[in-house]
């Protein structure tokens, strides 16, 4: 089963390397330029009481690309990241046994993992975001938007912090920015199963077939 989304990302908070934070702060006004999908993570666990329904927890991560304006000289481009976390429920069908490997996966041996082995596998399908709007605000206004973000990237993968220069900052700002994006995704979840196909063995016509240029008596 799928599902298509289309959703609104509105002020999301964008986080910085500590030089590209520097600029930020003394920044005047910033515009979006792009944004684009660094990756996403995906979690899928069963419905309880609701057989063969799965909930598809996705959490986005985005580069976003600014313009950061400091005076009359020409804009200094910088890069941030920001994230979105999704849920959704999928019908996945049921599937009682469990399915094993001859190759050998360490991840496969922990408790919590061979109880999930047979779990429908979930796709995510998405293009890179429409950058709508962004907007600068001082991080000492007691704004929502700050209330809401504040936390929201405590924790960042290894992986995902390679994608930048530096180390991102997650506090001491003295102004933050966040940006409005426009989703467009396809969600699935897929299931292995098996089919019976029919085989015929080969076999030799016994009647001469006419060509079209016979003539038929």
């Amino acid at each position: 089963m799928r599902c298509y989304e289309k959703d609104c990302l509105e002020d999301l908070n964008v986080i910085f390397t500590s030089c590209s934070q520097a600029i930020i702060d003394q920044a005047i006004n910033v515009k979006v330029k792009s944004a684009e999908i660094i990756w996403v993570f995906t979690d899928i666990e069963p419905v309880p009481f609701n057989r063969g329904f799965f909930t598809v927890d996705i959490k986005y991560f985005f580069k976003i690309i600014l313009d950061v304006f400091r005076g009359v000289s020409r804009p200094t481009e910088v890069e941030g990241l920001a994230t979105f976390d999704k849920k959704v429920i999928l019908f996945g069908s049921e599937g009682n046994s469990k399915t094993f490997a001859s190759n050998y996966n360490p991840g496969s041996q922990m408790p919590h993992m061979w109880k999930k082995n047979n779990l429908p596998k979930a796709i995510v399908e998405v293009v890179d975001p429409i950058a709508l709007a962004a907007k600068l605000v001082d991080a000492n206004d007691k704004c929502c938007c700050c209330c809401n973000n504040a936390l929201e990237a405590a924790s960042v993968p290894d992986c995902i912090t390679k994608c930048f220069d530096d180390d991102l900052v997650l506090g001491n700002a003295d102004k933050r920015v966040f940006v409005s994006l426009g989703l467009f995704t396809i969600i699935k979840i897929e299931r292995n199963v098996q089919l019976l196909i029919p085989a015929i063995d080969f076999c030799i016509p016994t009647k001469e077939c006419l060509a079209a240029t016979d003539a038929i008596p």
